[in-house]
């Protein structure tokens, strides 16, 4: 139960990250879990342990075998992220291990099995503090099994990825890997190397506040005005309405007053062409409030944060393929599949390192209701383990 007690250990450091504050890491919480992650894995045994000031921890295990002659064995990678959703409190998570059938809201299909879940009050963290678990639990298992060959391995832990901006400072080069895999996942078994296309984008209304009383052709409320923009887009073309390779337009937040209100939204689509055009919607959109209201009544901003990997995997697929035999080797059925949402390694992967992702076991992330099925957590760290022996 190592991984069980690391895993719970992680939880219990509150890492939820904050796109609002500027910073690299975005919260404190996330620096105070990086020193302790850096000194736990000097302390198992790993080299060129570094944590930099944004919050990235980069380390080393050293290859234990000699490379065919002429041949030389690809430096391996794995990656996960300490911080957790904004979309639920991460703050003194209460996590114990029950049984399936003690929560009605865990999968029949995990039943019998042992589960870690939360009081409710907040979401679990399996998100990506599982990955990370995984991660080390592997790295550790090897240097305390050194007859198991295998070349050398790089591991890295980023923030701010729940934010989009775990790549922003990560240094490809200085990782040094011919490829690699993010632990970022949901349940078992999956496997993706293609995701969402994916933009953010904040609308500011200015509106005029006047006494009621005497409003009449004078106050432009700006609430309202914003309401108009959001129920202009497509009704059906949301997070809740689309499923597979369908895309949409998110609401994520909303804050107002008379004067001056934001929309924030996140867009979403795997195909690119349909990603630009849900963009040129929003423009146009904005476009119209201020032909009805007036010029600056609206201003839109919209940031790229990262584009479908698939076009960087497909010609390195023998990286998926050595995913799903090591899979199949433990026992795990894959199940490939797009991912509605992106990792850090869609990004790496435009930055030249082929980052494809496999699942950390968890279930109804972001959620008061996410749990985590530790023989999910213990395949995953076995599918780790088995990728770095089949890569000579």
């Amino acid at each position: 139960m190592e991984i069980v007690n690391r895993f719970l250990k992680y939880v219990s450091f509150c890492t939820t990250s904050d796109e609002n504050t500027g910073m690299t890491p975005s919260t404190p919480g996330q620096m105070e879990f990086a020193r302790y992650l850096a000194d736990e894995l000097r302390r198992i045994g790993l080299q060129e342990v570094t944590l930099d000031r944004n919050g990235y921890i980069m380390a080393t295990l050293e290859s234990n075998q000699s490379p065919a002659v002429g041949c030389q064995i690809p430096v391996i990678g794995f990656i996960a992220h300490m911080d957790t959703s904004p979309d639920a409190s991460g703050k003194h998570v209460k996590a114990s291990v029950v049984k399936a059938e003690e929560r009605d809201y865990i999968d029949p299909r995990y039943a019998g099995q042992d589960i870690i879940v939360t009081d409710t009050t907040t979401l679990l963290g399996a998100d990506d503090k599982a990955g990370i678990a995984e991660i080390v639990t592997a790295m550790e298992y090897l240097i305390q099994h050194p007859e198991i060959k295998h070349g050398k391995i790089r591991i890295g832990f980023t923030p701010d990825e729940e934010i989009g901006q775990g790549a922003d400072h990560f240094d490809v080069k200085a990782f040094g890997a011919d490829f690699a895999y993010t632990m970022d996942g949901g349940a078992i078994g999956e496997l993706e190397f293609e995701n969402f296309n994916a933009a953010s984008c904040k609308i500011r209304v200015h509106g005029l506040n006047v006494h009621p009383g005497t409003a009449y052709h004078k106050m432009r409320n700006s609430m309202r005005i914003a309401y108009q923009i959001a129920v202009m887009l497509p009704r059906f073309q949301t997070p809740e309405h689309t499923q597979g390779y369908e895309g949409f337009y998110h609401l994520v937040g909303m804050n107002g007053t008379v004067e001056e209100t934001t929309l924030s939204y996140i867009i979403r689509d795997h195909d690119r062409t349909l990603f630009e055009y849900r963009k040129r919607e929003l423009e146009h959109l904005v476009r119209k409030i201020n032909t009805e209201y007036g010029e600056g009544t609206a201003e839109i901003e919209i940031r790229d944060q990262y584009y479908n990997m698939r076009e960087k995997i497909e010609p390195v697929m023998h990286i998926v393929d050595l995913a799903e035999e090591a899979m199949k080797a433990v026992g795990v059925t894959p199940v490939i599949k797009p991912i509605r949402g992106g990792t850090d390694g869609a990004r790496l992967s435009f930055e030249g390192l082929p980052c494809p992702n496999i699942f950390a076991g968890g279930e109804n992330f972001h959620s008061r209701y996410e749990y985590l099925p530790v023989p999910s957590l213990e395949k995953a760290c076995e599918v780790i383990l088995e990728i770095v022996k089949r890569v000579k």
